[in-house]
């Protein structure tokens, strides 16, 4: 394997806070960080733009288009450093009382996709609906990096196997899941056995930005087709970055032709 049939990718760990102007400066550092290691494409966590916990009336009130100065903010970082970023952003909805928990992928040009999380957190105790809309369902979202398809998806909907099939169909060739997974009991064996499954299964790359502790559980990864984890994060603000071999998919579905061997697709459900 040379250089030239690899691509670095990084995933970011940080823990968003109240202040959308203070993430944007830890973003700029974080990106800068993984950059200076190669890195081409930088996967931030789930809310990024802004987060308080427990949720309350202050993330309408802090909720932006996605037009604005955040993702503006971001795709100046893009733009500086000559990469793709991926992060959460809390969204304006069109219910005033709630939001969107968006993802975009930006370069410095622009939006390359934008997706709305479509499975929201009601479980072990939350109740995300109750501040934010669900997505719609519509056409997966990717965009491409360096021969390379890219999907999006959010957290909880690593739980869902429905949603990487989904993107599979569409041609990705790696997932990226900007993620708060909650802390609490077996949740970190939960976060790294549903990532390994999603990559093994859908013969993928995936790459995953989650909080560290104490509200989430850390353990951002970069992992291969196969579920082998190539490069990690432990509890600490930090970034990890990997190198994809853009060979790898194909060589693993030449052997393992899963996709094509199943006798099941996928239809959606209101």
């Amino acid at each position: 394997m040379t250089a030239s049939h690899t691509t670095a990718i990084a995933v970011a760990q940080f823990a968003p806070t109240a202040d959308t102007a203070a993430n944007l400066a830890i973003i700029g550092d974080l990106v800068a960080a993984a950059s200076d290691r190669g890195a081409r494409l930088v996967v931030l966590p789930e809310y990024s733009s802004y987060f308080v916990d427990p949720f309350d009336a202050s993330l309408a009130e802090n909720a932006q288009d996605l037009d604005g100065p955040f993702v503006e903010g971001l795709v100046a970082i893009a733009a500086d450093r000559g990469v793709q970023v991926v992060a959460g952003v809390v969204e304006r909805a069109d219910d005033e009382r709630r939001v969107r928990n968006a993802v975009v992928a930006v370069d410095g040009d622009g939006v390359l996709a934008r997706y709305r999380k479509l499975h929201l957190y009601d479980a072990f105790g939350q109740r995300e609906s109750d501040w934010v809309e669900p997505g719609r369902l519509g056409s997966p979202e990717t965009f491409e990096l360096d021969g390379l398809r890219l999907g999006l998806m959010t957290c909880y909907d690593l739980r869902f196997p429905e949603v990487g099939r989904v993107l599979a169909d569409a041609g990705a060739d790696v997932f990226v899941v900007p993620a708060e997974w909650v802390r609490g009991p077996l949740k970190e064996h939960h976060w790294r056995t549903l990532i390994l499954a999603r990559a093994i299964e859908n013969t993928v790359f995936i790459a995953a930005a989650d909080h560290p502790p104490p509200l989430g559980v850390g353990l951002s990864m970069i992992v291969d087709p196969q579920g082998v984890e190539l490069a990690s994060i432990g509890t600490a603000t930090d970034v990890a970055v990997a190198h994809l071999d853009r060979e790898a998919v194909a060589r693993v579905r030449r052997v393992n032709p899963s996709l094509r061997l199943r006798r099941f697709t996928v239809a959606p459900r209101d």
